[in-house]
């Protein structure tokens, strides 16, 4: 049986489609509608791999979606790191003057864990919308012939990008200072959940998870001024660019590294197993070694 002209091409370059697919199904409700459609990235990951892959595809999406014998740290790590970045966040703003908050009613222990129950499970919500696509799919084969930090930083600047229209749309209310801090700070969160990605041996079940608890507290609802919820959303960026830094500096060698098996993993232009990703031949090393800090 032969195959047309444009599924070939889509075999051929499986991530350039994802990409244009991803920008294509989220944008296209905002001029007509005004409406943001984060599961395009699902949906476009969904799309990709059954053209591309088919059943095989599918399965090793899934795999990297439920991995979780990836040792407790790395589940302790996803959680607190996002909530340190909150403490931080708010402590800071408190410093810089911002006052006492006029609400804190988000904070309910019931209404935390019931959002963070749904967010992970809602496919309209941004982790699970996102993560199977950025993560799952894109990450590993953006990194084929790149240093991790060259991929992160490509992948961070499109999903920045691909978050454009929601920024502008009057809806949002965004000002010049929170799209520039919301802009960084998504390129920065992004470095964060690719570290976690990579040192989990290609878990985006984790990633989820950190995903699903960034998003539970809003550090600007806190204070109803504008100009103080304004500074909140900053120095959230702030802490987050600070945060990715850290990883950068304390983990050069790993961010550096490129995997040795880039040159035996391209993704397979029919329906065969994917063959694409590097994280897949170390996730037995790293049940093994769930130490902190290991270098791959």
């Amino acid at each position: 049986m032969t195959t047309s002209p444009a599924r070939q091409l889509l075999r051929n370059h499986p991530v350039l489609a994802f990409f244009v697919l991803t920008y294509i199904l989220t944008w296209a409700l905002v001029l007509p509608f005004g409406l943001f459609f984060p599961p395009g990235c699902l949906l476009a990951a969904l799309i990709v791999v059954g053209l591309t892959q088919g059943r095989a595809g599918f399965a090793e999406l899934g795999r990297r979606m439920t991995r979780w014998r990836v040792g407790a740290a790395w589940y302790v790590l996803a959680v607190a790191v996002p909530v340190v970045v909150q403490l931080l966040t708010f402590g800071t703003n408190l410093a810089l003057g911002a006052g006492t908050p006029t609400s804190v009613a988000q904070l309910a222990p019931l209404s935390v864990l019931g959002a963070f129950a749904v967010r992970l499970v809602n496919p309209l919500d941004g982790p699970l919308a996102e993560e199977p696509g950025w993560r799952a799919f894109a990450q590993p084969r953006v990194q084929i012939g790149r240093s991790r930090l060259a991929a992160t930083l490509i992948l961070a600047v499109l999903v920045a990008c691909w978050h454009l229209p929601l920024w502008l749309l009057p809806s949002f209310g965004a000002t010049p200072s929170v799209i520039v801090a919301d802009v960084l700070g998504t390129v920065a969160v992004t470095i964060w959940y690719s570290w976690l990605f990579n040192h989990s041996g290609g878990s985006a079940l984790l990633t989820l998870i950190a995903h699903s608890v960034e998003g539970l507290v809003h550090p600007q609802l806190f204070w109803s001024d504008p100009a103080v919820a304004s500074k909140a959303t900053s120095v959230y960026a702030a802490v987050w660019v600070l945060a990715a830094l850290v990883l950068i500096v304390a983990d050069r060698e790993f961010w550096g590294d490129r995997s040795r098996l880039d040159d035996d993993t391209r993704p397979a232009a029919t329906g065969s197993p994917d063959r694409s990703d590097p994280l897949s031949a170390h996730r037995a090393r790293s049940e093994r070694v769930p130490a902190l800090g290991t270098r791959r």
